[in-house]
């Protein structure tokens, strides 16, 4: 089991549950998502999805080990990564995240998809495309620009620093930073509140927020992987791997641009 579901009234809480591996995505996690949030479209009875972590981790981001089978290169191959993000990008109701512990990578482009983040005061952030040689994913290259602004997005994409709760909430990537203790309950406060509203006012409304970012997010997804499938598996990407294996530092210095 990747991930526990659990409804309360009209509200729907999905929680990661790989807390061996601080809830990093592998394919199974990708479509048990997607699926239970498909799910949950359809379904009447839901008005509200919040998305959490188990443990000390919202997620880790990718599962390094299934990102450097060489059989995801092979021609053919179709992984669960592009269904599991439309199916976020397009959820139709409201979507709330509670990032109880470390967020890294898709762990962190997973947010601005969400529609209010709430945030524990020691939780912290990363985006770490570059450093594992390859390029930023869910098509953040649009979306980050857009929610935060150019600069801070270049900050967080070009260096991979670790963001702590307040820059979190500072910079507009969270809507609100609580307690770790009381982070669940806050969400829930806010997820209740807006549950209690008419289900066809809240999808209406999210059809129309939706459609103003449609066209550029569509573009910058379709940009996204291009590059990354040039990316993935060619020289600076394979020294991440395996620096990470071997539990040392990547030395990226003999590499070129086109590398």
């Amino acid at each position: 089991m990747t991930i526990n579901i659990e409804t309360r009234g009209r509200v729907q809480t999905l929680t990661l549950c790989r807390p061996q591996a601080l809830n990093a995505f592998n394919d199974e996690m990708y479509k048990a998502i997607g699926d239970a949030l498909s799910a949950a479209a359809l379904d009447d009875e839901i008005s509200v999805v919040i998305i959490t972590g188990s443990g000390r981790a919202f997620s880790s981001g990718q599962d390094l080990g299934e990102m450097g089978d060489p059989k995801r290169r092979e021609k053919g191959f179709v992984g669960q990564f592009g269904y599991f993000i439309k199916t976020v990008a397009t959820f139709p109701k409201p979507l709330l995240a509670a990032v109880n512990g470390i967020g890294v990578g898709i762990g962190l482009t997973l947010l601005p998809h969400c529609d209010l983040v709430y945030m524990s005061s020691d939780a912290r952030l990363r985006a770490p495309f570059a450093a594992l040689g390859v390029t930023v994913e869910a098509g953040n290259s649009y979306l980050l620009p857009k929610v935060l602004g150019w600069a801070n997005a270049a900050d967080i994409l070009f260096t991979g620093k670790w963001i702590d709760a307040a820059t979190a909430k500072e910079i507009g990537l969270v809507f609100k930073v609580c307690k770790p203790d009381q982070l669940l309950d806050d969400v829930m406060a806010k997820a209740s509140e807006i549950a209690a509203l008419p289900i066809v006012s809240l999808v209406t409304t999210k059809k129309l927020m939706l459609q103003h970012r449609e066209k550029g997010f569509v573009l910058a997804r379709s940009l996204e992987e291009k590059a990354f499938a040039k990316l993935i598996g060619a020289p600076a990407n394979r020294e991440a791997i395996t620096a990470f294996t071997e539990k040392r530092e990547p030395d990226f210095s003999n590499l070129s641009g086109n590398s």
